[in-house]
């Protein structure tokens, strides 16, 4: 059972509460426990809370998610929390850069004394990947661990991610200071833009590094081993915090978004957590009743076929379905018969059938073709 508190009750909204509200209520939250108003673990606690629920809550899928399975449905979206505070900014810098209707770009406009759009420390949070994953069925509905190949862009060993040749280091943009911006007088209004010069990185590399050539990364192929939990289906989406590309100067790596794509399996159709299956009996099984056999995800099981079973009818299997990946439990195996009506039959099977017609007060003729493939009765 998770002991987090309802993302709700954290943002101080209803359940039906609109987009604006939501954002309103974080921004409230997030201005009075920001980590440099509040430096204590207490508010910095409290902020990575609040964050946490407006991320999912901003998000119609997420929330869709969490409103049917609670914390743990969200993942079905990719989404795992934050690892820090900095993770927090880097994320917000990127996705919600208007949220607070500062300028800049940056959730917390100037609150932290650096530019807006970045990191703590002003270095811009690297960029996410993405790759997808191809799982078997039962993989999927198991769960399993499974070893990626991925080649990424990792800090320049020569240089520990600087840009700048050994023995040397960045130096602050002459032409911004060192911020990043440049300020221009347009009338009344003094608008701020990108340097130019700098790009936006408030340094410049006079010698850059000769392996990674001025740009901190160096490209790696590495194996990263991801679990998949047991009940993901086609789609799905996990998300490695900190797998991308670091971010230039010491910034936060991004997020690596590892798709997952599920082959399907012949024996059974999935819907949600539930699976169906469709089991072929005779006409004299369906009448009469009998055992057959069925396949499970927990190996073969013998189910009971009434008499007198209909074309279409349904037994349901608790529990043997697939396992939830927000809670415990699983879904159902739904069984579903199909009546079989045989294409020939032997001589011995007609006389019986006839026998059976006659006892029913029918008179079965039966067809036959003709010479040029016309049917007429016998």
């Amino acid at each position: 059972m998770s002991s987090k508190r309802d993302y709700y009750d954290i943002l101080g909204v209803s359940r039906d509460a609109d987009a604006e509200d939501i954002k309103k209520a974080y921004r409230k939250l997030a201005l009075q426990f920001h980590p440099d108003r509040n430096p204590d673990k207490v508010a910095e606690e409290k902020f990575k809370e609040a964050s946490e629920a407006y991320e999912v809550l901003s998000h119609p899928d997420k929330r869709s998610l969490y409103d049917r399975y609670g914390h743990e449905g969200p993942r079905q979206a990719g989404f795992q929390g934050f690892t820090d505070v900095g993770d927090i900014f880097s994320h917000f810098s990127d996705i919600f850069g208007d949220i607070f209707g500062f300028g800049g770009g940056g959730p917390f406009g100037d609150l932290r004394g650096g530019r807006g759009g970045r990191g703590r420390g002003g270095a811009p949070r690297g960029h996410d990947l993405q790759m997808q994953l191809e799982l078997s069925f039962e993989e999927a509905v198991r769960g399993t661990v499974k070893t990626l190949d991925v080649e990424r862009r990792v800090r320049c060993e020569e240089c520990a991610g600087s840009g700048a040749k050994p023995g040397t280091g960045p130096e602050p943009c002459r032409t911004c200071g060192g911020r990043g911006q440049v300020v221009h007088a347009q009338g009344f209004f003094m608008i701020g833009t990108t340097c130019p010069t700098c790009r936006g990185e408030g340094q410049t590399i006079a010698s850059p590094c000769g392996k990674c050539r001025g740009s901190g990364l160096a490209v790696r192929a590495e194996k990263l081993e991801v679990r998949v939990p047991a009940g993901v289906d086609d789609g799905a989406t996990l998300r490695l915090t900190g797998k991308g590309e670091p971010g230039p100067r010491g910034g936060a790596a991004g997020s690596l978004y590892v798709v997952l794509q599920v082959r399907p399996d012949p024996r059974w159709k999935r819907d949600g957590d539930d699976l169906f299956c469709e089991i072929p009996i005779s006409y004299a099984q369906a009448a009469l009743g009998d055992l057959v056999t069925v396949p499970t995800l927990d190996g073969e099981e013998e189910v009971e076929v009434e008499p007198g079973t209909q074309p279409g009818a349904t037994v349901v299997l608790r529990g043997k379905g697939v396992s939830h990946v927000e809670r415990s439990g699983r879904g159902d195996l739904v069984v579903r018969f199909r009546v079989d009506v045989p294409r020939k039959l032997s001589a011995r099977q007609e006389e019986l059938l006839r026998q059976l017609a006659a006892e029913e007060g029918l008179q079965v003729e039966g067809l036959r073709r003709g010479l040029f493939g016309r049917r007429r009765k016998k």
